[in-house]
């Protein structure tokens, strides 16, 4: 069986014999909304557990809309033209709208890569920032959660009048789904906010994982901070493999987005009988595999499924190579992961996107990991905790050697936008 593995902004095709496919895991055939402006502008006048956005807008002096980065691809130019409509409308000046990128602790997008994300005429046409984690004096510190987190905040976000955060819903590795919460906590938190969020407290809580928000202290603890910075309506999407938008849900943050995740839960969960030998897995292709450290996220959704001692095979294009500057010198000075790992305890040792090694930790834990890419260097591969590949092909060869001619494998073209799942489980 040939199977085309998404791989940048094409695919890949990996042949597996079909007698060893343990299964072809993809999200379920989903009709997209026919008229996908209208089903935004439903759910805004008939949100979830709210009033209308039209009507929370009315005599407020300014406000500030929150979208996703480049690394999500969040159907901006669909849901952000009837928004912006809606809150001129009910009379909101142009000049007081601001559109704020939810960076997180990622790098700022701006030129080509934010005309791509919002299109040409909001660029132009609105007032446009992104949200900088480590950027001295440009957070509020909002006291500290029960937990004890303390929340600063970006401060632009804050002096809004109008607080409205957008997002896609996926299953996420660590707060079991994106979307609602997360585009205030991680997305406009400071640096300080995340070393605790990104802390191996909660990372490393068996609960913190994909699929999972009942008892998840991730969920918990960055819905907790949403609320405390407050959000006064919520507009998310879900989307097809096409990209095309399935399902808006609007509203309360926390009623709208328990109901969007309950959605896509139904569109993206897929279950084997058993666990397998070794699996072949994407990072769902541009823009989610433009990194080493974003792909990571591929092997996340496979780790669930996999044999204790079994192998994942990765593909992804990494078109920008390994990651962000402290993330590649981290990996590369990193001679063990356990040691690093134990090392995070220790919160002298922070270091930006560290959160993202200590994932590939749990991954390494449990399975031995085969890498595929032609954006970085077939010398540095090494370097990177993975066994080095010059062909996906070379990695089923590899299994076959390993587990023998019986050897089950799993494939999973669309990486982290599926839901893989032992039954049962």
């Amino acid at each position: 069986m040939q199977v085309d593995m998404r791989y940048g902004t094409g695919t890949v095709v990996v042949d597996i014999p079909d007698k060893n496919v343990a299964g072809v895991l993809e999200t379920a055939q989903s009709v997209p909304l026919t008229d996908a402006d209208k089903a935004v502008r439903q759910a805004m006048s008939h949100p979830i557990a709210s009033p209308p956005l039209a009507e929370i807008a009315k005599g407020r002096n300014s406000a500030c809309i929150v979208i996703s980065d480049v690394t999500r691809p969040v159907p901006n130019q669909v849901i952000l033209p009837p928004m912006l409509e809606t809150l001129e409308q009910a009379g909101m000046p142009r000049e007081k709208i601001t559109i704020l990128i939810a960076t997180g602790i990622h790098r700022p997008n701006e030129g080509k890569e934010l005309e791509e994300m919002v299109g040409r005429s909001i660029m132009d046409t609105y007032r446009i920032v992104n949200h900088f984690s480590q950027k001295p004096g440009t957070h509020a510190y909002l006291g500290r959660t029960q937990k004890g987190t303390p929340v600063h905040i970006d401060k632009t976000y804050l002096a809004a009048d109008l607080k409205v955060t957008t997002g896609l819903i996926e299953p996420h590795l660590m707060a079991g789904y994106s979307g609602g919460r997360k585009a205030i906590c991680p997305g406009l938190a400071s640096v300080e906010t995340m070393k605790v969020m990104h802390g191996p407290e909660l990372m490393e809580h068996p609960k913190s994982a994909v699929g999972i928000l009942e008892g998840n202290p991730f969920h918990r603890e960055a819905t907790e901070i949403a609320l405390m910075a407050e959000v006064h309506f919520n507009l998310n999407v879900a989307i097809d493999k096409q990209r095309q938008i399935t399902g808006v849900f609007a509203g309360a943050l926390v009623e709208s987005h328990r109901v969007g995740a309950q959605f896509v839960e139904k569109q993206a969960k897929v279950t084997l009988p058993a666990p397998v030998d070794a699996a072949v897995v994407s990072s769902a292709g541009y823009p989610l595999d433009t990194t080493f450290y974003q792909a990571i996220k591929g092997l996340l959704t496979a780790v669930e499924i996999v044999k204790q001692g079994g192998s994942i095979l990765l593909v992804a294009a990494c078109s920008e190579g390994i990651g962000s500057k402290p993330f590649t010198d981290l990996i590369f000075k990193t001679d063990e992961l356990g040691a690093f790992v134990q090392g995070l305890y220790n919160p002298a040792n922070f270091v930006i996107d560290q959160w993202q090694l200590e994932e590939l930790a749990k991954v390494a834990r449990k399975a031995d990991i085969y890498f595929y890419t032609d954006g970085i260097p077939y010398p540095q591969l090494a370097k990177l905790f993975v066994h080095p590949l010059k062909s996906p092909q070379e990695g089923i060869a590899q299994f076959f050697a390993r587990y023998g001619d019986d050897v089950q494998i799993a494939a999973i073209p669309e990486g982290p936008y599926v839901l893989a799942q032992i039954e049962g489980a």
